[in-house]
């Protein structure tokens, strides 16, 4: 559990890793998803993404020529919101940090990202790709989600 606040300041308490089952059953369906990322200048700046739950872990994977990979490398600090696919109420929005960078050199990380979200393989062979492993530090339910956030600790905002 950790400290939050409201913008009028007042203190919450959410959720910290590890996720609840209810949760993983939330997140291992391909859901939209969307990465906030921090620019250099402090303005958080978001994409759409595909998101795989791998262990206590998230992966997304970017073309190694995305702004975004260069802003993950001077702050790795992320949010991560999913909507559930068939009821846009429910979401979770996770908070964390890019932990690890590595090249996706055979291309298995944006693969299974493909697979999970399209059904079969990646169809962009050519460019480098990167996969971005997020550690969570905290997460919050909404809908759906908030009775699972609330069972874990969530107060009510």
């Amino acid at each position: 559990m950790c400290v939050a606040a409201d913008a009028a300041g007042n203190g919450f308490l959410v959720p910290t890793s590890p996720l609840p089952a209810e949760l993983r059953e939330l997140l291992a369906k391909p859901n939209p998803a969307v990465i906030a990322t921090v620019r250099a200048d402090g303005q958080p700046i978001t994409a759409a993404t595909w998101y795989l739950v791998d262990g206590d872990r998230i992966l997304v994977n970017m073309d190694a020529r995305r702004k975004r990979l260069e802003h993950l490398r001077k702050d790795p600090r992320v949010s991560l919101t999913v909507t559930d696919a068939d009821n846009w109420y429910t979401h979770v929005s996770l908070q964390g940090r890019v932990t690890e960078l590595t090249e996706d050199t055979d291309l298995s990380g944006i693969d299974r990202l493909s697979t999970q979200y399209g059904g079969r393989a990646y169809p962009d062979r050519e460019h480098t790709r990167i996969n971005a492993w997020i550690e969570i530090d905290r997460w919050q339910g909404w809908g759906g989600a908030k009775a699972v956030a609330e069972s874990a600790g969530q107060q009510p905002q």
